[in-house]
């Protein structure tokens, strides 16, 4: 199963206004009519709950939206791009690239983020009508869309997970008391990829994931523990299953609790029924009371059983579903989005010096209003000019003691500097 993959999104440029007049039979100087531009095309990741894997980015990665439609003459607006909607299955965590900053959760079926919006449209010479300039040619082009890399990250949604070393027989268990079917082998690591199944009692259904076992250091990546520790997050309880045959059991159990507390401080409180497997063996057999009465001591009620055999499984059952019905009814919530304000005192822009009389000003604000400049019109210039005045861009330069016919680059074009 694919649970993690790299995508990058583009939304739409907006649609460029335009600088037009009327030009009718009876009104030869008619007035400004310049359309404006229509939107570009957003892209927007969606919950659809058909789908359980992240599979279908293995082919496709790229997402790109239309840009809007140049405005017509009479005010006629142009027409809007069209949003691209992804589809994505329940339990997507969507994060920044680049920052890595949590983005959304979306785990309802419905639940959906603009991952990418459209830029507006430019607004076309009809808005920029004064009583002293009836006639003005200035106009905006769209605004440019957004591109960015996004990592997708898929965690199951299941109200208990099963969890174990390798080969502790969290598999078998599943295909016991579900109806799943995942690979089974005597060997470790059998499961190489979480596997979900549906358990029913008394006419009562929980949804149960089996995460592949999980070994030292997991909770820093090693043996893929971050693949696999991921999907025990939304889980609200969990059943720990212990290797009867093995070496150590008891040092299985306290490696497997420190991985969930060292990855997730959350899933170390997680409500646990803990399973002491593979009685079927005599060796599990001869062990089973000195597990029994050292887990005791610790406070912790535990239960044996042999899956090959069914013995014990269906008061596993019934214990995981006393577990879940004694928890608060709201399920876990889901991780916290972060929310972003912009400082009043963050500056906008900054401004340096790059070279001799080279000057160089940067910000998004500024950038994107240059790229929506019409530099063919004086007037659309001199707008930009005012805007730059405004934000108090002439002034830094000046403090920089930048000189006549300097240049200042912004973005991607280069201004020759004159007072």
């Amino acid at each position: 199963m694919i649970d993690q993959v790299k995508i990058f999104v583009a939304s739409g440029n907006g649609g460029d206004g335009i600088v037009a007049f009327r030009r009718e039979k009876f009104a030869p100087h008619g007035g400004p009519a310049g359309g404006d531009g229509g939107r570009g095309g957003d892209v927007v990741l969606r919950v659809n709950p058909k789908l359980n894997t992240l599979s279908p980015f293995a082919n496709r990665i790229h997402y790109k939206a239309n840009h809007g439609n140049r405005g017509g003459t009479s005010t006629k607006t142009g027409k809007s791009a069209d949003t691209v909607f992804v589809d994505v299955p329940p339990g997507t965590v969507v994060r920044d690239s680049e920052t890595n900053e949590l983005l959304a959760d979306l785990v309802r079926p419905g639940d959906s983020i603009v991952a990418a919006a459209g830029g507006r449209g430019g607004r076309g010479n009809w808005h920029f009508a004064t009583p002293s300039n009836q006639a003005p040619r200035n106009a905006e082009k769209g605004e440019p869309g957004v591109e960015r890399w996004l990592v997708l990250e898929l965690r199951l949604i299941a109200d208990v997970g099963i969890v174990g070393v390798p080969n502790a027989g969290k598999s078998t268990l599943l295909s016991v008391v579900s109806n799943a079917r995942p690979k089974i082998a005597d060997y470790p690591f059998t499961t190489l990829e979480p596997n979900l199944g549906v358990a029913e009692y008394d006419g009562r259904t929980l949804v149960l994931a089996d995460i592949p076992g999980l070994i030292e250091g997991a909770h820093m990546g090693v043996g893929l523990g971050h693949a696999f520790l991921r999907h025990v997050t939304r889980t609200r309880a969990l059943i720990h299953i212990i290797n009867g045959v093995s070496d150590d059991p008891l040092a299985d159990y306290n490696q497997i609790n420190q991985e969930l507390a060292l990855y997730d401080e959350r899933l170390g409180q997680r409500p646990q029924v803990v399973v002491f497997s593979k009685m079927d063996q005599p060796e599990a057999q001869a062990r089973w009371p000195e597990v029994e009465k050292a887990l005791k001591a610790r406070g912790v009620e535990s239960m044996a059983i042999s899956a090959a055999t069914h013995d014990g499984v269906m008061k596993v059952l019934q214990r995981t579903f006393a577990v879940i019905d004694a928890l608060p009814e709201e399920a876990p919530v889901a991780e916290a989005l972060p929310l972003y304000e912009l400082p009043p005192e963050e500056i906008p822009y900054t401004v340096e010096q790059v070279g001799e009389g080279e000057y160089r000003v940067s910000g998004k604000r500024i950038e994107r209003a240059a790229a929506m400049t019409y530099w063919d019109y004086e007037e659309a210039v001199l707008r930009f000019q005012n805007t730059l005045q405004t934000l108090g861009v002439f002034d830094a330069l000046r403090e920089l003691g930048i000189e006549e016919g300097d240049t200042v680059h912004i973005a991607n074009h280069e201004l020759e500097w004159s007072d």
